[in-house]
């Protein structure tokens, strides 16, 4: 993607939108600013675009894109890149913003991790925020860290042939299963618990699956001398022990969010959240939110949702700028 890092060309230019956060509704927004005329710059805070779909899911499959029935999340990404490069936004990686002050004349400064960045509007973007997987404190999980103990799937192959251990009974538990299924030698699923937090529809397909699921289990300790080789797991009713044979165990039980600087910006939050209105604005004039980030009354966390709500964010923000400017178009009278 052009400009994909920041360069000291960029620094002093302003540009009408800033997306903090480079996900899929940032991704989205830059294509949707570009259509409304709007010269862009996107802010992300990790080394490479897509946020959560690249990171922590890119062999995950997404279902919840209109016209689009099953797509890999990596495929995703990329599609939302090209899309994105049509306006040719200026694109600064591995840079977070640490502070959001206004200048004299009414520009936004966004003071970064590698210096000052000038915008005349803001759309927060940034999911999560930076996220750190939870951890389990059982014996060997540390030690075995990257050798054999994942805290989420890159690559489905990197699993192929070997006896997995899931532990979850979330999305991502029995999504992960789903995928390994086909391509590991055996996959078990143990969850603390026998209800499941997991869609129904794809708690049934697991089960219907060559999966093993156990409730009611946890983990004791894990064992290995340079890779994993074993994993105890105990039944929470009674404390018996059961010794299972695994290569790789995967510990799906989630991440915990981090905005870091965003709540010392004067901005609104609602645990970790934006509250927003009905187009998108926060309590700071020209600053929007949309996506995981943004909450309202009856918020669906979807990225379907978030290409809605940042399409509105965008046309707003163009009229912060230019309060008489039309923002209601449409793309098939456009040629780009």
């Amino acid at each position: 993607m052009a400009h994909e890092e920041s360069n000291s060309q960029s620094a002093g230019q302003v540009v009408d939108i800033t997306f903090v956060g480079g996900g899929p509704v940032g991704l989205y927004g830059a294509f949707y600013a570009g259509m409304q005329g709007l010269s862009v710059r996107i802010i992300e805070a990790l080394p490479q675009l897509g946020g959560q779909l690249a990171a922590l899911y890119p062999e995950k499959h997404i279902y919840d894109v209109g016209g689009i029935p099953k797509i890999l999340a990596k495929d995703l990404v990329a599609r939302l890149i090209e899309q994105a490069r049509t306006f040719k936004p200026d694109v600064c990686l591995g840079e977070r913003v640490l502070d959001l002050s206004k200048t004299p004349d009414g520009l936004f400064r966004l003071l970064t991790t590698r210096g000052e960045r000038l915008t005349r509007t803001v759309v927060l973007t940034a999911g999560i925020g930076a996220f750190e997987p939870k951890r389990l404190d059982a014996p060997g999980l540390r030690e075995l860290e990257g050798k054999g103990v994942y805290y989420t799937v890159l690559s489905v192959n990197e699993f192929a042939g070997k006896s997995v251990l899931i532990v979850g009974g979330g999305d991502s538990a029995f999504d992960w299963a789903l995928e390994l299924e086909p391509v590991a030698r055996k996959v078990t699923l143990i969850h603390r618990r026998d209800v499941f937090r997991a869609h129904p529809t794809t708690v049934q397909k697991v089960m219907d699956s060559r999966v093993e699921v156990k409730v009611f289990r946890e983990v004791r300790r894990v064992e290995g001398d340079d890779r994993v080789e074993r994993a105890v797991i105990f039944d929470n009713r009674d404390g018996s022990e059961e010794t299972l044979d695994v290569e790789a165990v995967v510990l799906a039980v989630g991440f915990s969010p981090d905005l870091g600087p965003i709540y010392n910006w004067g901005i609104e939050m609602v645990g970790d959240e934006i509250p927003i209105d009905q187009t998108g604005a926060t309590n700071v004039k020209g600053v929007f939110a949309a996506g995981d980030v943004a909450t309202y009354p009856g918020k669906l966390k979807l990225i379907a949702s978030g290409f809605g709500e940042v399409a509105t964010a965008v046309g707003q923000a163009k009229r912060f700028i230019r309060p008489d400017a039309r923002i209601h178009i449409h793309s098939s009278n456009l040629k780009f």
